[in-house]
């Protein structure tokens, strides 16, 4: 499945990721496909790293108080973490 990059959504590049590092585990393809499907995953990964990378961006500039300043642990918070910030805090 060879998507345009511009095309390619991030749940699109993630489950041919998928696809691919299953096929490669098992043995599934030849010498030179597994060398082909592992130059595919390395931009697929490139691809889910600049998706996310711009969906932070945009987290972080909609998580601006009102100050100017990035409430980061917005972004970044662990799964049971609770935020001190209330939701009116962050507009």
């Amino acid at each position: 499945m060879m998507t345009d990059k511009k095309n390619i959504s991030f749940e699109d590049a993630l489950l041919e990721l998928e696809t691919i590092a299953e096929k490669l585990e098992k043995g599934q393809l030849s010498l030179e496909d597994s060398i082909k499907a592992y130059e595919r995953g390395m931009e697929l990964k490139k691809i889910c790293s600049d998706r996310l990378a711009e969906a932070e961006a945009k987290i972080e500039y909609l998580a601006k108080g009102q100050n100017g300043q990035i409430v980061k642990e917005t972004v970044k918070k662990k799964k049971g973490e609770t935020s001190e910030k209330s939701e009116d805090d962050l507009f």
